[in-house]
């Protein structure tokens, strides 16, 4: 069911009555279509959206750019998996261009995060470079706008 998985993708707000009022479903045929989501490991939970710029927000947030010696067999597999399961970790992708690896990081200030990296992923056998980006401000989160919209009568004038 396909369109449950688009609907999951753009409102995880719903509960299973609306997601069947929205597709024109039994609320027990979506509820049988998550579990088997689930048990398939496609559904692994919802995550919400939050904007945490006016709390007492303590942590901080890294991008990693990780190039990496790609192994005989397993190419880059190995390397990512044993990154992702370091609790620091939040996300890790294998991506094209510059780098091999971008990993995005959380901890409790800059010293824990650039500790992680030094002490950690750097020592990883197979990690060529790392090159570590702080999140200074988040602007649009997972497709939400994270501020209100500049109304046009906000806006400050443009002189030619």
């Amino acid at each position: 069911m396909k369109e449950l998985i688009t609907l999951l993708r753009e409102s995880d707000l719903l509960n299973t009555s609306q997601m069947a009022e929205i597709l024109g479903k039994t609320q027990a045929e979506i509820e049988r279509e998550l579990e088997r989501l689930k048990s398939e490991n496609i559904l692994l939970g919802w995550c919400p959206v939050l904007n945490l710029a006016n709390e007492d927000e303590s942590g901080v947030r890294a991008v990693i750019e990780i190039k990496t010696s790609p192994e005989r067999e397993g190419g880059f597999d190995r390397l990512a998996k044993r990154i992702s399961r370091f609790e620091e970790v939040e996300s890790c992708y294998l991506v094209s261009g510059g780098c091999d690896l971008l990993t995005f990081v959380k901890g409790k200030n800059l010293r824990q995060v650039a500790s992680f990296v030094s002490e950690h992923l750097a020592l990883l056998e197979g990690v060529l470079s790392t090159s570590t980006h702080f999140m200074l401000r988040a602007y649009k989160e997972r497709g939400f706008l994270l501020e209100p919209e500049i109304r046009s009568d906000d806006r400050p004038l443009v002189s030619p």
